[in-house]
């Protein structure tokens, strides 16, 4: 089930932020959320049935955090899952574009997601020293920009009744 801020956009999009049936009904009995959409199909007890919600929005609005956390999984997808050196998107690593042993800090502006081979190859060199430089230069994203990245990859189902709330856009701007 697809859940919504209270302003009716998607709390996150990679991933996309959705609940289990379970939780959705629980939220809704405790007055959390607003059904905006109906799966076909309900939930019964014996004395109760309720019509499945396939998209809710919450009652309060959750202010989105302005500054993402730094992780691993940030990294990658302000980097789109893709190597900085080469662009393949298989096997990912973390890469210090200047090494930790030569004083370089794990940050959003030293830090680029980098393949295996690429991040073997660099190894504890600077750029200059392996000849390898990132594609683009490392930054601290906003929550603006890893949401419009996170579009770029969209889920493998989308129910038909999310498609009105969601925005996959592949011809974003890098």
């Amino acid at each position: 089930m697809l859940v919504l801020n209270a302003d009716f956009r998607p709390l996150s999009y990679y991933p996309l932020s959705l609940w289990s049936w379970q939780d959705a009904i629980k939220a809704v009995f405790l007055d959390r959320v607003n059904i905006v959409e109906y799966y076909d199909r309900a939930v019964r007890s014996p004395s109760f049935e309720i019509q499945l919600p396939s998209v809710v929005s919450l009652k309060s609005f959750v202010k989105p955090t302005t500054h993402p956390a730094f992780t691993r999984f940030n990294v990658f997808l302000r980097d789109r899952f893709s190597c900085q050196y080469c662009l393949s998107p298989d096997d990912l690593t973390f890469d210090h574009i200047i090494p930790r042993s030569k004083g370089g800090q794990t940050t959003w502006e030293n830090v680029v997601a980098a393949c295996s081979p690429c991040n073997l190859r660099k190894g504890n060199l600077t750029p200059q020293q392996a000849k390898m430089f990132p594609k683009q230069t490392p930054y601290a994203p906003t929550v603006h920009q890893l949401h419009r990245n996170g579009r770029l990859f969209p889920p493998n189902y989308l129910h038909e009744s999310w498609l009105d709330y969601l925005y996959w856009d592949t011809e974003l701007d890098p």
